[in-house]
Protein backbone atom coordinates (compact mmCIF):
# COMPACT_ATOMS: atom_id res chain seq x y z
CA UNK A 1 0.00 0.00 0.00
CA UNK A 2 2.77 2.63 0.86
CA UNK A 3 4.13 2.36 -2.85
CA UNK A 4 0.13 3.33 -4.06
CA UNK A 5 0.60 6.60 -1.69
CA UNK A 6 3.04 8.15 -4.35
CA UNK A 7 0.56 7.98 -6.78
CA UNK A 8 -1.15 10.69 -4.79
CA UNK A 9 1.87 13.16 -6.26
CA UNK A 10 2.42 13.59 -9.59
CA UNK A 11 6.61 13.40 -10.65
CA UNK A 12 8.95 16.24 -11.36
CA UNK A 13 7.38 19.73 -12.09
CA UNK A 14 4.01 18.21 -12.95
CA UNK A 15 1.73 18.49 -9.81
CA UNK A 16 2.69 22.03 -9.08
CA UNK A 17 1.70 23.20 -12.72
CA UNK A 18 -1.37 21.05 -12.93
CA UNK A 19 -2.60 22.45 -8.94
CA UNK A 20 -1.88 25.79 -10.00
CA UNK A 21 -3.70 26.07 -13.26
CA UNK A 22 -6.39 24.36 -10.80
CA UNK A 23 -6.32 21.41 -13.02
CA UNK A 24 -5.45 19.04 -10.81
CA UNK A 25 -7.72 15.65 -10.99
CA UNK A 26 -8.68 13.75 -8.30
CA UNK A 27 -6.89 10.71 -8.28
CA UNK A 28 -7.92 8.99 -5.10
CA UNK A 29 -10.96 6.97 -6.83
CA UNK A 30 -8.37 6.11 -9.06
CA UNK A 31 -5.74 4.85 -6.88
CA UNK A 32 -8.54 3.12 -4.90
CA UNK A 33 -9.24 1.10 -7.77
CA UNK A 34 -6.47 -0.28 -8.24
CA UNK A 35 -5.48 -1.10 -4.86
CA UNK A 36 -9.02 -3.12 -5.25
CA UNK A 37 -7.34 -4.88 -7.84
CA UNK A 38 -4.34 -5.40 -6.12
CA UNK A 39 -6.49 -7.22 -2.53
CA UNK A 40 -7.89 -9.58 -4.97
CA UNK A 41 -3.84 -10.77 -6.32
CA UNK A 42 -4.40 -9.17 -9.64
CA UNK A 43 -1.31 -8.55 -11.34
CA UNK A 44 -0.75 -4.36 -12.09
CA UNK A 45 1.46 -3.08 -15.10
CA UNK A 46 3.24 -1.39 -15.27
CA UNK A 47 4.94 -1.76 -11.52
CA UNK A 48 3.48 1.00 -9.14
CA UNK A 49 6.37 3.08 -9.48
CA UNK A 50 6.57 3.27 -12.76
CA UNK A 51 3.01 4.24 -13.16
CA UNK A 52 4.24 7.48 -13.77
CA UNK A 53 7.06 7.11 -15.55
CA UNK A 54 6.32 9.54 -18.19
CA UNK A 55 6.04 12.01 -16.29
CA UNK A 56 9.05 11.22 -14.34
CA UNK A 57 11.59 11.16 -17.37
CA UNK A 58 9.69 14.45 -19.11
CA UNK A 59 8.94 17.34 -17.27
CA UNK A 60 6.11 19.80 -18.40
CA UNK A 61 8.72 22.60 -18.69
CA UNK A 62 10.73 20.27 -20.57
CA UNK A 63 7.63 18.27 -22.92
CA UNK A 64 7.96 19.67 -26.78
CA UNK A 65 6.17 16.67 -28.49
CA UNK A 66 3.68 14.10 -27.19
CA UNK A 67 3.26 10.37 -28.47
CA UNK A 68 -0.07 8.85 -27.41
CA UNK A 69 0.02 5.16 -26.43
CA UNK A 70 -3.32 3.45 -25.61
CA UNK A 71 -2.83 1.52 -22.11
CA UNK A 72 0.18 -0.51 -21.04
CA UNK A 73 1.43 -3.97 -22.13
CA UNK A 74 -0.85 -6.39 -20.29
CA UNK A 75 2.08 -9.02 -20.38
CA UNK A 76 4.56 -9.65 -17.57
CA UNK A 77 7.97 -8.15 -17.83
CA UNK A 78 7.19 -5.40 -21.17
CA UNK A 79 5.53 -2.07 -19.49
CA UNK A 80 8.02 0.09 -18.36
CA UNK A 81 5.10 3.21 -18.21
CA UNK A 82 6.78 4.79 -21.42
CA UNK A 83 3.74 4.66 -24.29
CA UNK A 84 5.22 2.07 -26.87
CA UNK A 85 8.35 1.45 -25.06
CA UNK A 86 9.35 -1.98 -23.11
CA UNK A 87 11.74 -3.09 -20.40
CA UNK A 88 15.14 -4.06 -21.93
CA UNK A 89 15.72 -7.33 -23.31
CA UNK A 90 12.50 -7.99 -23.95
CA UNK A 91 11.58 -8.93 -27.72
CA UNK A 92 10.50 -5.90 -29.59
CA UNK A 93 6.38 -5.78 -29.84
CA UNK A 94 5.02 -5.06 -33.54
CA UNK A 95 3.78 -1.83 -33.20
CA UNK A 96 7.09 -0.54 -32.12
CA UNK A 97 8.96 -2.65 -34.84
CA UNK A 98 6.35 -0.38 -37.42
CA UNK A 99 7.96 2.10 -35.21
CA UNK A 100 11.53 1.64 -35.86
CA UNK A 101 11.16 1.24 -39.70
CA UNK A 102 8.87 4.43 -40.32
CA UNK A 103 11.91 6.37 -38.67
CA UNK A 104 14.77 4.22 -40.64
CA UNK A 105 12.90 5.19 -44.17
CA UNK A 106 11.95 8.36 -42.89
CA UNK A 107 14.98 9.83 -42.00
CA UNK A 108 17.96 7.00 -42.23
CA UNK A 109 18.58 5.97 -38.87
CA UNK A 110 17.26 5.21 -34.86
CA UNK A 111 19.10 5.37 -32.35
CA UNK A 112 17.30 4.06 -30.13
CA UNK A 113 16.06 0.58 -31.31
CA UNK A 114 16.21 -1.87 -28.50
CA UNK A 115 12.71 -0.61 -27.19
CA UNK A 116 13.60 1.21 -24.21
CA UNK A 117 12.56 4.87 -25.16
CA UNK A 118 13.80 6.40 -22.37
CA UNK A 119 16.32 8.21 -24.21
CA UNK A 120 13.20 9.77 -26.55
CA UNK A 121 11.83 10.79 -23.03
CA UNK A 122 14.87 12.63 -21.86
CA UNK A 123 15.02 15.01 -24.96
CA UNK A 124 11.29 16.30 -23.82
CA UNK A 125 8.74 13.66 -25.95
CA UNK A 126 6.37 12.99 -23.46
CA UNK A 127 5.32 9.17 -24.15
CA UNK A 128 1.57 8.54 -22.52
CA UNK A 129 -0.79 6.20 -22.52
CA UNK A 130 -4.14 7.39 -22.21
CA UNK A 131 -4.78 4.72 -19.66
CA UNK A 132 -1.53 4.50 -16.74
CA UNK A 133 -2.17 0.82 -15.69
CA UNK A 134 -3.83 -2.57 -16.70
CA UNK A 135 -4.41 -5.99 -15.38
CA UNK A 136 -2.40 -8.65 -16.56
CA UNK A 137 -3.76 -9.92 -19.55
CA UNK A 138 -6.88 -8.07 -20.20
CA UNK A 139 -6.21 -4.86 -22.41
CA UNK A 140 -7.96 -2.05 -21.64
CA UNK A 141 -9.50 -3.03 -18.35
CA UNK A 142 -8.51 0.10 -16.15
CA UNK A 143 -9.68 2.22 -19.57
CA UNK A 144 -12.64 3.26 -17.06
CA UNK A 145 -10.77 3.99 -13.85
CA UNK A 146 -10.48 7.67 -14.22
CA UNK A 147 -7.24 8.52 -15.61
CA UNK A 148 -9.03 10.17 -18.80
CA UNK A 149 -9.06 12.88 -16.29
CA UNK A 150 -5.78 13.16 -15.54
CA UNK A 151 -4.83 12.90 -19.57
CA UNK A 152 -7.13 16.23 -20.05
CA UNK A 153 -5.60 17.79 -17.37
CA UNK A 154 -1.99 17.52 -19.01
CA UNK A 155 -3.27 18.20 -22.28
CA UNK A 156 -4.98 21.22 -20.92
CA UNK A 157 -2.03 22.84 -18.80
CA UNK A 158 -0.02 21.84 -22.17
CA UNK A 159 -2.59 23.92 -24.41
CA UNK A 160 -0.92 26.94 -21.81
CA UNK A 161 2.33 26.00 -22.31
CA UNK A 162 2.06 26.74 -26.26
CA UNK A 163 4.23 25.07 -29.19
CA UNK A 164 3.88 21.90 -28.70
CA UNK A 165 3.53 18.56 -31.31
CA UNK A 166 1.02 16.24 -30.74
CA UNK A 167 1.72 12.92 -32.48
CA UNK A 168 -1.53 11.21 -33.02
CA UNK A 169 -1.85 7.56 -34.02
CA UNK A 170 -5.27 5.37 -34.81
CA UNK A 171 -8.71 6.24 -33.39
CA UNK A 172 -7.99 6.55 -29.91
CA UNK A 173 -5.20 8.82 -29.88
CA UNK A 174 -7.09 11.07 -32.87
CA UNK A 175 -9.87 11.42 -30.57
CA UNK A 176 -8.08 13.41 -28.46
CA UNK A 177 -7.40 16.45 -31.17
CA UNK A 178 -10.56 17.95 -29.79
CA UNK A 179 -8.63 18.83 -26.39
CA UNK A 180 -6.18 20.19 -27.87
CA UNK A 181 -5.62 23.89 -28.69
CA UNK A 182 -5.14 23.75 -32.81
CA UNK A 183 -4.07 27.64 -32.61
CA UNK A 184 -1.23 27.38 -30.46
CA UNK A 185 -0.01 24.06 -31.19
CA UNK A 186 0.84 21.59 -34.10
CA UNK A 187 -1.16 18.48 -34.67
CA UNK A 188 0.18 15.73 -36.73
CA UNK A 189 -2.21 12.39 -37.26
CA UNK A 190 -2.15 8.86 -38.99
CA UNK A 191 -2.96 5.15 -38.91
CA UNK A 192 -1.90 3.58 -35.84
CA UNK A 193 1.54 2.00 -36.14
CA UNK A 194 -0.12 -1.90 -35.54
CA UNK A 195 0.32 -4.46 -37.86
CA UNK A 196 -3.02 -4.34 -38.54
CA UNK A 197 -3.33 -0.78 -39.70
CA UNK A 198 0.28 0.63 -40.30
CA UNK A 199 -0.34 0.26 -43.65
CA UNK A 200 -3.16 2.11 -44.18
CA UNK A 201 -1.29 5.51 -43.35
CA UNK A 202 0.81 5.28 -41.11
CA UNK A 203 3.85 3.90 -43.30
CA UNK A 204 4.85 6.97 -45.40
CA UNK A 205 3.70 9.64 -42.69
CA UNK A 206 6.77 10.76 -42.48
CA UNK A 207 6.02 12.27 -38.66
CA UNK A 208 9.74 12.34 -37.44
CA UNK A 209 11.10 14.32 -39.90
CA UNK A 210 7.68 16.53 -39.63
CA UNK A 211 8.51 16.62 -36.05
CA UNK A 212 12.21 17.71 -36.33
CA UNK A 213 11.10 20.30 -38.83
CA UNK A 214 8.69 21.95 -36.64
CA UNK A 215 10.89 22.34 -33.74
CA UNK A 216 13.91 23.86 -35.70
CA UNK A 217 11.47 26.18 -36.95
CA UNK A 218 10.59 27.03 -33.77
CA UNK A 219 13.93 27.54 -32.66
CA UNK A 220 14.36 24.57 -31.03
CA UNK A 221 16.74 21.49 -30.82
CA UNK A 222 15.32 18.54 -32.85
CA UNK A 223 14.80 15.18 -31.28
CA UNK A 224 17.20 12.29 -31.99
CA UNK A 225 14.82 9.55 -32.86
Amino acid sequence: MHKLKTLHQLPNDWHKVLKKQCLLPELSSTIEKIQKDIKQNKKIFPEVNNIYKALELCSYEKTKVVIFGQDPYHKEGQANGLAFGVNPNIKIPPSLRNIYKEINDDIGSCKYNLGNLEGWASQGVLLLNSSLSVCESKPNSHKNYGWDKLIFSIIKSLNNKREVIFILWGKDSIEKENLIDLDVNFVLKAAHPSPLSSYRGFFGCKHFSLTNEILVSLGKNPITW
